[in-house]
C-alpha cells in the first residue's frame, strides 16, 4: 500500500530528530514508500468547500544538520492525499480548534490522524475527567473558594493552567504556602478558563510515567523523573527518562480507557500516570517514541503506521 501523506506540523527545522515523535513517524511512512508532504498550520485553508494548504514535497534523513528536503511548494487540495497527520505541538487554543474544525471536512475521506472531532473533544486535561475512578482527586473552577476549599480539605495542591502544555504554569502549592491567592490572581490575570486543582502525588519523586497507546492498546512506556527542585517531570523542563515496564494497575488502566480511544479515532495517544492515577490523556501531539524505543529496542512508529493502513 503507497499512501500520500500530508504532515501538519511546526517548522521541520526545529524538531529535534532524536527525541522527535513526528520525525521517526515520517521516516517510517518514507520507509514504506509513501509520498510527504509538510505544512504549517497556519497554511491551512477553506475555500468554496476546499481545504488545501500552502505545502511542499519532504523528504527525511537522521542526519543531524541535515535532516530534511523540501520540494517547491504548492497548494494541495487535502482531498488528493490519503492521510493528514495532525502533529502541530499545543498549546490547545482557538488557533488549533479552529484547524480541527477546517480538517473535520475532509475526514474520514481522507483519514487525520487523530480524528480532528475527537482532538477537539478530548483536551488532555478534560478527557481524563470521563474516568474519575482513575483520576486523583480533582477540582476544575475559577470558583477561589472551591479551590481554597480544596486545598484545606487536600493540604498539597497542583495548580494547572486547563490547556496549558510541557508543564508550563504548573504549580506545586503546600499546605503553609502563602502565594496562593497571588497566583490565583495571576492565573485570573493570564487565562479566562478555569483553573485544574488536584491533590498532589508524591509519587511523582519517583517519576510520571508516559504510556503510549497505539488504536487503544498498551504499547509501550518510560518513566520520567523530576529534577532536584523541581515537581514537573515533563522533559521539556529537565525530567529524566527511564527505562520501564507496565504495573498491572496502569494495565487495569489502559484497559479501561483503551476501548473509549479505539472507538473515538484516537489512533496515536500518550497518558501520563503518576502513582496508581491517570492524570492525563495526551491526544494532540503526543511524544515519547523514540525514547521507548531506545529502552525497549521496539520501532513503535512502525506499528502505528499499522494501525494508520489498518483504517484504510
Amino acid at each position: 500500500m503507497t499512501l500520500s501523506v500530508a504532515i501538519q506540523m511546526d517548522p521541520i527545522e526545529t524538531v529535534n530528530i532524536d527525541a522527535d515523535s513526528t520525525f521517526v513517524l515520517a521516516l517510517e511512512a518514507q520507509k514504506r514508500g509513501h509520498s510527504l508532504y509538510h505544512y504549517l498550520p497556519q497554511h491551512l485553508t477553506f475555500r468554496q468547500g476546499v481545504v488545501s494548504a500552502w505545502a511542499r514535497p519532504l523528504d527525511v534523513r537522521r542526519e543531524q544538520g541535515n535532516h530534511f528536503t523540501l520540494g517547491e511548494a504548492r497548494q494541495l487540495d487535502l482531498t488528493t492525499v490519503d492521510v493528514v497527520l495532525m502533529r502541530q505541538d499545543p498549546p490547545f487554543d482557538m488557533a488549533y480548534i479552529t484547524a480541527t474544525h477546517l480538517l473535520e471536512h475532509i475526514h474520514p475521506k481522507t483519514l487525520v490522524v487523530n480524528d480532528p472531532v475527537e482532538v477537539r473533544n478530548a483536551p488532555e486535561k478534560l478527557l481524563v475527567t470521563h474516568f474519575p475512578d482513575l483520576m486523583p482527586p480533582t477540582l476544575i473552577t475559577a470558583d477561589r473558594r472551591q479551590i481554597l476549599e480544596f486545598r484545606a480539605e487536600h493540604g498539597s495542591i497542583i495548580l494547572k493552567p486547563l490547556f496549558g502544555n510541557g508543564g508550563a504554569g504548573v504549580f506545586h502549592v503546600k499546605p503553609d504556602d502563602e502565594n496562593l491567592n497571588s497566583l490565583l490572581e495571576l492565573f485570573t490575570q493570564l487565562y479566562r478558563e478555569p483553573i485544574m486543582v488536584q491533590r498532589y502525588l508524591p509519587e511523582v519523586r519517583q517519576g510520571d510515567k508516559r504510556i503510549i497507546l497505539i488504536d487503544g492498546e498498551a504499547a509501550g512506556a518510560l518513566n520520567r523523573v523530576p529534577a532536584a527542585g523541581e515537581a514537573r517531570s515533563n522533559m521539556h523542563v529537565g525530567g529524566r527518562p527511564e527505562r520501564s515496564a507496565l504495573t498491572i494497575r496502569e494495565q487495569e488502566i489502559c484497559a479501561a480507557i483503551g476501548p473509549t480511544l479505539k472507538e473515538r479515532g484516537l489512533i496515536f495517544v500518550g497518558i501520563d500516570v503518576i502513582g496508581d492515577y491517570l492524570t492525563e490523556i495526551n491526544v494532540t501531539s503526543p511524544t515519547g517514541l523514540q525514547e521507548i524505543n531506545r529502552f525497549d529496542g521496539v520501532t513503535l512508529e512502525a506499528r502505528v503506521w499499522d494501525a494508520i493502513e489498518a483504517r484504510l
